[in-house]
This record gives C-alpha cells, structure tokens and sequence, in this order.
C-alpha cells in the first residue's frame, strides 16, 4: 500500500519537532557543564599602565573613510 500524502507530512513534522527538542535539551546540558576557570595569564600592573593605542596608518585610514577626521 503506498503512503498518502498525510503520512508524509506528519512524518516530517514529527521529524522537525525531534529536531527542536534534542537542541533544547543540547543547551541546557551545556549550560549546566560550563564551570568557571580563572584567567591562565593575568597582566602585570606594568602591562595595565602601558599605552595601548596607536595611531596607525590604517587607523588613520579607517577615520578618513568614515569621515572622523
């Protein structure tokens, strides 16, 4: 007997529904592993003083092109 055209939507929808729960349930399974790790390279109080921006010639560029200067 061959499938009517019923059947293969409800198979689609039931398919598509398993879809959006396994990535519900994905998501809060990774929630719930996520731990927090401390920082495996902290900046010295000479490297938070230092100067840290530098103008450029593609910064310069970059303020041209969008009318900065």
């Amino acid at each position: 007997m061959a499938k009517s055209k019923t059947d293969t939507t409800l198979d689609r929808r039931g398919f598509l529904k398993g879809i959006g729960t396994g990535a519900a349930g994905a998501a809060t399974v990774a929630a719930g592993v996520t731990t927090t790790s401390p920082a495996l390279a902290a900046e010295s109080t000479t490297d938070k003083k230092k100067a840290r921006y530098r103008e450029s010639a593609h910064v310069k560029k970059f303020y041209a092109t969008n009318r900065y200067l």
